[in-house]
């Protein structure tokens, strides 16, 4: 069994409200909307049993842990345990100010902070009365991994809840999935979403931090999902300038179901994958979508039809590209049939995936080149105007997707989870030429499931 950990980031403090930087300073407190959104926390995670529930000691995080423990009808634990290293980012310099005071003071340290994060750099006082440079993400993200190497060994198998900040959340991310601190702003955390993820038995990091290499990969589940406070989607940052994609996986098929290996075999949705469309049409019904685009195959086409009913002004637009991976001689076939005919590798696929040469098929290293040609040729045509585009594709092309955002390469496929039917949100909010962020991933909530992804664990 894999250990399972919900991460949610505290409601709504007063520092949020009026747009002030908190940072670990104490005096933020949660407001009413901040309750109220943990009480809806604890609703969405009705039924789950947790071994433990961990806390920043910062007033807005330790209030929101102890209102949905409180809420909780299963839980292992008498209390919610409080941990330092999960505090927030420290910004010394900053903390307690307005953001805009922030723009105006420390213009170009403000500069690095939203491009280059883990550049950015203040002097902080030593014991002895001597400044220090002192690097805020890098910091957090060494706190983050001390966090994991504590705490993990500990729950092997279990379902834990960690309840902190936007800065440490993103890092705890990070770190489990191998993502550079130069992508720290390259996620989203709101006020009370929730993230998934899943760590492989007995997983550790090695000696350098990195993920160790040759076993299972760490599985980002879902992330910043918002559905249970009554919204959709994270609203898009103000001023936005770039596009909004909405990336979509197909609904289910057949061949999803019996884990057989469809990838570019034209296998049509069966009709529960048909009502997983559905499902995404209604919970897209209210975005204004202004283009579509698709992969050509029979499941991401019907899959977008269906969707765009709620949209008919929308065309659709077929983009070969954004075809499945060729499987090549694995097509059509189930787990057994192809361990009995290539030995070994098919291990070697779920842990080392981009070493696999598909006999007479791809490789990863051809899937995300031509899907990331794709994604570019969509950004770049769409690249300063505020269009929102829905990108409707497959498991391996939209995983692809995924890793190039943070400029992670094949051999980081499974490390983000794609359900049938999931809507995945990316943002270009200063335009194509900066940074992208990932507002929310693999939302399948519509699907009824919970924060949790139950759409079928088949093969490609």
């Amino acid at each position: 069994m894999s250990t399972r950990v919900i991460l949610v980031r505290h409601g709504q403090s007063s520092y949020n409200k009026e747009k002030r930087i908190q940072g670990r300073l104490d005096a933020s407190i949660l407001t009413e909307e901040g309750r109220a959104t943990a009480v809806q926390v604890a609703s969405a995670l009705k039924g789950l049993k947790f071994a433990a529930i961990y806390s920043s000691p910062l007033q807005r995080a330790k209030e929101t842990a102890l209102t949905i423990f409180s809420c909780l009808e299963t839980s292992d634990q008498n209390s919610v345990e409080v941990k330092d290293n999960l505090m927030e980012i420290h910004l010394p310099l900053w903390q307690g100010m307005l953001k805009e005071e922030v723009k105006e003071k420390f213009l170009e340290d403000y500069k690095c902070w939203k491009h280059r994060p883990h550049e950015l750099k203040m002097l902080v006082p030593t014991e002895t009365g001597e400044n220090e440079e002192y690097f805020p993400v890098l910091a957090l993200f060494e706190q983050a991994k001390l966090f994991w190497e504590e705490i993990l060994p500990r729950h092997q198998g279990q379902t834990i809840m960690i309840v902190a900040h936007n800065g440490i959340n993103r890092s705890l991310i990070c770190t489990a999935l191998g993502i550079p601190p130069a992508s720290y702003h390259t996620i989203q955390q709101s006020n009370c979403g929730v993230s998934v993820l899943n760590f492989p038995d007995n997983f550790s990091f090695d000696g350098t931090g990195e993920n160790r290499k040759g076993v299972q990969q760490v599985q980002l589940e879902s992330m910043n999902v918002i559905s249970h406070l009554g919204g959709s989607l994270p609203q898009p940052r103000p001023n936005h300038k770039g596009p909004r994609l909405l990336l979509v996986r197909h609904g289910e098929t057949e061949w999803n179901r019996q884990k057989r290996f469809q990838g570019q075999i034209d296998v049509p949705l069966n009709d529960n994958g048909r009502e997983q469309s559905k499902a995404a049409a209604e919970f897209l019904k209210n975005i204004e979508i202004d283009l579509a685009i698709t992969s050509p195959m029979l499941r991401p086409k019907e899959t977008a039809e269906i969707i765009l009913k709620y949209h008919p002004e929308v065309q659709l637009e077929l983009l070969p590209e954004l075809q499945e991976i060729s499987h090549g001689l694995w097509e059509g076939k189930y787990e057994a049939e192809i361990e009995a005919g290539y030995p070994g590798l098919l291990k070697k696929w779920q842990n080392a995936p981009e070493t696999v040469q598909m006999p007479e098929g791809e490789n990863l290293q051809q899937v995300w080149s031509r899907a990331i040609a794709a994604w570019q040729s969509i950004i770049v045509k769409y690249s300063q105007q505020p269009k929102t585009i829905l990108v409707v594709a497959h498991d391996a092309i939209n995983k692809a997707i995924l890793a190039h955002l943070f400029n992670l390469g094949p051999e980081h496929f499974w490390n983000f989870k794609q359900g049938n039917g999931a809507v995945s949100v990316i943002d270009y909010p200063d335009g194509t030429e900066a940074l992208p962020v990932l507002q929310s991933m693999n939302i399948t909530s519509h699907l009824g499931g919970g924060v949790l992804d139950k759409t079928a664990a088949g093969a490609l």
